[in-house]
């Protein structure tokens, strides 16, 4: 990915989320974002309980019998909205400087995002 022009995406890793589309879908249950891929194409978003699937591990000699681990993928950045705690629903965010320094605000409640 160039540096020159770097995508800005309004998800950050710790932030909460809900699900807008896809399987799991629920938009009065926030979740956290576990991690961010940014990727000029699709970027996706790692969401916590989120597209849980299943991996077969082979056996080796800590674990002789083989194992099934759920873990998480990542599903598509355009799937989630961020969670404005004071509005209880989700929100677009807008964008100013302060002080030199780049905050996000949410356009349902106007209050800053951390």
């Amino acid at each position: 990915m160039k540096t020159r022009f770097k995508p800005k995406y309004s998800i950050k890793k710790g932030d909460q989320v809900v699900v807008i589309s896809g399987s799991g879908k629920d938009r009065n249950n926030p979740r956290q974002v576990l991690a961010v891929y940014p990727d000029e194409t699709s970027p996706r978003v790692l969401v916590e309980g989120i597209n849980i699937k299943t991996k077969h591990k082979k056996p080796n000699a800590q674990n002789p019998q083989g194992t099934i681990v759920k873990e998480e993928a990542p599903i598509a950045l355009s799937n989630v909205m961020l969670w404005d705690a004071k509005a209880k629903a989700a929100t677009k965010i807008r964008r100013e400087r302060k002080d030199g320094k780049a905050i996000r605000i949410s356009k349902k409640s106007g209050e800053v995002i951390k």
